[in-house]
């Protein structure tokens, strides 16, 4: 049965009579299978109390259940429905606010007319001075084009404004970056590719996000190209450097090493080709990936008729040189690695007995993963998945974050792959000799110290590459609340 969360939970505002009827109502709510998480005192008056319940169930549908199982106790009145999830995001989830408040004669004089004009006339002299006068050093635009929001797909950019506002609060969050959602009314690749570089200059990075494959290969490949500044599309690079933090150390872990792994991989999209690319780049030389058609290689049918699109002619192109077919549950034999990056039920536990002793086990499709850690559990040395109730939580937010804070820190021109892999190492060092175990091979999300060592690694690697602009320690440059 599926565990109450957070994500459904409701707020009840009851109003009941004295006289035992409120442990009538949270009987009620245990019967139905809800969890009481709080029960607080609104109002009382002569003859009735007003209470607050808040309750977590496990979906929707559950929580029209613990609904009606409160609205059937005699006597309790149910005033008000609140659906705290929705209440969280009410007016949206961010706001802006002022550096330096204005509150006399001579702060408007300098924030705005005329002692503007001297810092505009600096800009216009040297434009490098704006990411130190205005908000560009630290500002970042998230964009979207709303057509592959989560695991929900084309909803559009309006619908994905509460993803990308949830972004921006992460970047600010964890790493003291200001960032924008901005979702685009358009998803033609030169509309997009044409939008972002017109804005550009307000921002010191790009974050793509949610946009479909293949098209955000394009989009992605042509703004690194014509920017800058950094750009960075987090469904591929972010997934593929906590995916390679989490093999680092389940290779630390076991005393395994990267180049003597075989991988099989299900799911060619963004993710995909992004994890296969840093594998490779980290010194793994055995991968086999699969699409819902089977195991890609330069054989099949589709790529020797030319139908593959480019992100797939490429797996097949650099991956699978033995041209291994069949569906994931056949080519996953003899692997040490699984990861899926695809959707649930695509292999069985059964499956995992196919593979070398002692197999790490990604599944990271979520809510879902591909095969679920209780029935994976037998035969499986480490286990990682992509949701936060179980341990090793692939999560982007490990990365994003510290990747950014460690380019604006130097005033990198782009993140290159080397940083990425730096980015990995980074995550992958939190986590200490003495806690290192199959239930802990990447850090927390809150664990504050890594969006320090993910910034200071970027740094470095910006700074040793000569792709910074800046030469003072990123320390220096660090704003105040992240120092």
């Amino acid at each position: 049965m599926a565990t109450p969360s957070a994500q459904y939970s409701v707020t009840l505002r009851v109003e009941l009579p004295h006289g035992g009827v409120l442990s009538k109502v949270t009987a009620a709510i245990s019967r139905a299978g809800g969890a009481i998480v709080a029960v607080d005192t609104v109002e009382a008056s002569g003859d009735s109390t007003v209470r607050e319940i808040t309750v977590e169930c496990t979906s929707p549908q559950h929580r029209g259940e613990v609904i009606t199982a409160v609205q059937a106790v005699r006597q309790a009145r149910v005033l008000e429905i609140t659906d705290r999830t929705f209440e969280v995001h009410r007016g949206g989830k961010l706001h802006t606010g002022l550096n330096h408040p204005i509150k006399t004669r001579d702060d408007l004089s300098m924030a705005y007319t005329p002692g503007v004009a001297r810092v505009c006339m600096a800009i216009a002299e040297n434009r490098q001075k704006a990411f130190k006068y205005t908000i560009k050093g630290n500002t970042v635009a998230v964009v979207s084009d709303g057509t592959a929001v989560l695991g929900l797909g084309d909803i559009g950019p309006e619908a994905a404004m509460p993803v990308m506002e949830g972004k921006a609060m992460l970047f600010k969050e964890f790493a003291d970056v200001d960032a924008f959602p901005i979702c685009l009314a358009t998803k033609d690749v030169d509309e997009i590719v044409e939008t972002v570089k017109r804005i550009s200059p307000t921002f010191g990075g790009i974050n793509l996000e949610d946009i479909s494959s293949p098209r955000c290969f394009e989009i992605e490949q042509r703004l690194v190209e014509e920017l800058d500044i950094p750009v960075f599309h987090d469904d591929q690079h972010g997934t593929a450097i906590v995916t390679l933090a989490a093999l680092i150390n389940a290779c630390r872990l076991t005393g395994r090493r990267l180049s003597d792994l075989s991988v099989c991989m299900v799911g060619a999209g963004a993710a995909g080709v992004a994890v296969a690319k840093i594998l490779m780049q980290a010194g793994v030389t055995r991968i086999v990936a699969c699409d819902r058609f089977g195991a890609i290689h330069r054989e099949r049918e589709d790529y020797v008729a030319g139908k593959m699109n480019a992100p797939k002619r490429w797996l097949a192109e650099n991956t699978n040189h033995e041209c291994r077919a069949g569906k994931p549950s056949d080519v996953i034999e003899g692997t040490d690695l699984f990861i899926g990056l695809s959707g649930p039920g695509i292999i069985s536990a059964r499956d995992l007995q196919k593979m070398n002793p002692e197999p790490f086990v990604f599944a990271m499709a979520n809510p879902e993963p591909e095969v679920r850690p209780e029935e994976a559990a037998p035969y499986v040395r480490v286990m990682a998945t992509g949701r936060s109730d179980y341990p090793n939580q692939i999560n982007n937010v490990l990365a994003f974050p510290g990747v950014f804070r460690g380019a604006l820190d130097v005033r990198a021109e782009r993140i290159t792959d080397e940083m990425k892999l730096a980015a990995a190492r980074g995550i992958a060092e939190v986590v200490g000799d003495d806690e290192l175990d199959e239930d802990y091979i990447v850090p927390s999300v809150f664990n504050r110290d890594v969006v320090h060592a993910v910034a200071e690694a970027v740094a470095q690697e910006a700074l040793r590459s000569g792709t910074a602009r800046a030469t003072t320690p990123p320390e220096a440059r660090r704003p105040a609340a992240v120092a």
